[in-house]
Order: structure tokens, then C-alpha cells, then sequence
């Protein structure tokens, strides 16, 4: 599904990522942890249209979508949950859902399906989006994701200024979408709730994976030791 081979990106002259390869299979979920400045984000972005690579390529269901533009990586099957959510304010999450429609892709998402699986952003649908909470701005931003009906499903710091409580809600709402088929990758910086929302994790380090493995066997102090460099 998802084919990442030694992929290598720059802002400016300050390289980020140093060539790595990822592999993300049909309907599994990939945690992608390490610290700030891993270059998880940066890999979103390139995986995103944002940055265009310096070399490999980024493939999803066979084809290379690395250097394409955003629009039309969308159209490919690829969406983004942004960190932060980034919804329009002044829209009603009604209308924020509909935006994420645009691609007119087709499948078997619709706003009926989003009410259906997240009951709580029905019950707000004609609300402005910054009258609602950090986790209910939060499940909008992924209902508006699942409206471009992708195939990938790219989440980007989910838990990032939410509660404690937030965070569950969050999470539990992803997990309903385990079910669904989607392939995911989540970015997340909390350790313990990324494993526990995914099938297989990769620790990224200095623009590198360092270590993956399945998240059920998951060594803490191994991945400890990865993500903050220790030996």
C-alpha cells in the first residue's frame, strides 16, 4: 500500500531526512514516534505534496506520488489530519466536513457516514468549528479527512495541547476506524498511546528509522534507547 524508498529532503541547505525506506501494508496502522526534529513531520510533508524530496520515491498503491502537488495527491487516495487541525473558524463543522469533499473522489465516505461513526460532531454540525472543544475540533478534522474518501489516512499529532480526556476520546474514535479498512500512519509523540493505537510502530531519529517492530512485542527500553539516542 504505502512503499517509502530511501527517501531524502532538505529545507534549504539543512538536510532533514538522510534516506530511509518504510512499508505500510493494507489496513494496518503505523505509528511513526521519535522526538522533535526526527523528522516526522517532514516526512508527512513530503508524503503530503508539501516538500518535494531531493531523492526516492513515495509510493502509494504502486504508483510514485513523490514531487506530485498536493491536489493531486489527494486524488491519489492520501489524506492529512494536520497538526493543530487547522478547520476555517467561522465555518460550522458541517461546512468544514464538506471542504473535505472536494476531491470528489469516489467511495464510501459521506457525511452521513461521518455522523454515523463520530455521533458527537453530528450533534454540532451547525456550530461554528472554534465554539467546540480541542477534542471535538479534533474529530472534525478527521471527519473532514475521511470525506476526501482516501485510502491513507495521514494523522499528524493528534494528541497535541488536548486534555488527557481529549486524548481518549480521540483515540477511541481511531480505533472505530481500525475496523474500517484504512491504512494509517500517526505521527504521535506519547509513546504508550501510540503503540496501543497501532499494529506496527518505526522510531525515527536524526532523518532515519532507527528501529520498527510489531507494537504488540515492543521492547519499552529498546524503543527508549531509539528514540532519544542512548546506547
Amino acid at each position: 500500500m504505502i512503499s517509502i524508498t530511501d527517501l531524502r529532503a532538505s529545507y534549504g541547505p539543512l538536510p532533514v531526512l538522510f534516506g530511509f525506506d518504510l512499508n505500510v501494508a493494507r489496513g494496518e496502522t503505523l505509528a511513526l514516534i521519535g522526538a522533535n526534529g526526527a523528522g516526522k513531520t517532514t516526512t508527512f510533508a513530503v508524503m503530503t505534496g508539501r516538500l518535494k524530496p531531493q531523492t526516492g520515491r513515495v509510493s502509494v498503491n504502486g504508483r510514485d506520488i513523490a514531487g506530485l502537488t498536493p491536489m493531486d495527491i489527494v486524488a491519489h487516495g492520501l489524506a492529512l489530519v494536520p497538526e493543530g487541525r487547522q478547520l476555517f473558524p467561522s465555518l460550522t463543522v458541517e461546512e468544514n466536513l464538506l471542504v473535505g469533499a472536494h476531491s470528489r473522489r469516489s467511495g464510501g465516505w459521506n457525511i452521513e457516514r461521518v455522523y454515523e461513526i463520530f455521533p458527537t460532531v453530528a450533534e454540532f454540525r451547525h456550530r461554528p468549528s472554534m465554539a467546540l472543544s480541542g477534542g471535538q475540533q479534533q474529530l472534525v478534522a478527521i471527519g473532514r479527512a475521511l470525506m476526501s474518501n482516501p485510502d491513507v489516512l495521514l494523522c499528524d499529532e493528534l494528541s497535541l495541547g488536548l486534555s488527557p480526556a481529549a486524548v481518549d476520546i480521540v483515540y477511541s474514535a481511531l480505533q472505530k476506524l481500525r475496523g474500517e479498512g484504512l491504512t494509517t500512519v500517526i505521527v504521535e509523540q506519547d509513546i504508550a498511546r501510540a503503540l496501543s493505537a497501532s499494529d506496527r510502530f518505526a522510531c525515527m531519529r536524526h532523518g532515519q528509522i532507527v528501529l520498527s517492530g510489531t507494537s504488540r512485542s515492543a521492547d519499552r527500553a529498546e524503543i527508549s534507547n531509539a528514540y532519544f539516542g542512548m546506547h
